[in-house]
């Protein structure tokens, strides 16, 4: 197993609290920033998405999804800041 900063599970921490971190930027943003072209363009939001993908064993069936991540200039924001937060600490 991996020790120090550079393990995965400390890479996909940052990473989820960088998305959660530019969502709560991207909700501020929408709210007190005023119609305009910035606040269209940093509100901006691209989906990707997976599924539903459906598993039939027999005895059992169960379907995961739709799994969608949405992705804004804040969100790769927040991502920026968690980074170079967990990088000052660690």
């Amino acid at each position: 197993m991996a020790t120090g900063p550079r393990r995965p599970l400390f890479h996909m921490s940052v990473l989820a609290t960088g998305f959660v971190l530019g969502g709560f930027l991207n909700g501020i943003v929408q709210h007190f920033m005023p119609d305009s072209v910035a606040k269209q363009f940093f509100t901006y939001t691209a989906s990707p998405s997976v599924g539903p993908v459906s598993l039939d064993l027999l005895v059992l069936s169960f379907t995961l999804g739709p799994f969608a991540v949405n992705v804004s200039p804040l969100a790769i924001l927040g991502v920026a800041i968690a980074y170079l937060i967990a990088r000052s600490l660690f």
